[in-house]
């Protein structure tokens, strides 16, 4: 099981058990996201179609899908369609500024 824990609210989002590809962003016409961020704080950086995230093998991995604010793993920019393969206590920003931020967890 894995999670992903909002910094910025305390607030814990479980990872779906049941899709290998797990779509990050908000509300859209294209792709609908299996993560839903715009509740939160700052959302207005977060791009529709973010990021997913995969699971493969049991193991998770993080992938930019062209968003216009960039995707940080430990403050690190995360290019466009390369993958970073998440590990426990992970630091995600979804835009910059460090503003919408998670931390992957695994149990």
């Amino acid at each position: 099981m894995a999670s992903l824990q909002h910094l910025q609210t305390d607030s814990k989002i479980e990872l779906p058990l049941h899709l290998s590809v797990i779509h990050i962003g908000k509300p859209n016409d294209r792709i609908p996201p299996d993560i839903d961020v715009s509740g939160f704080p700052d959302s207005d950086i977060v791009s529709r179609v973010h990021g997913d995230i995969r699971v493969e093998g049991g193991i998770y991995y993080l992938e930019d899908t062209g968003s216009a604010n960039g995707t940080y793993v430990n403050h690190t920019p995360l290019p466009p369609g390369n993958r970073h393969r998440l590990r426990a206590g992970d630091r995600i920003s979804l835009g910059k500024g460090d503003k919408m931020t998670f931390i992957f967890q695994m149990s």
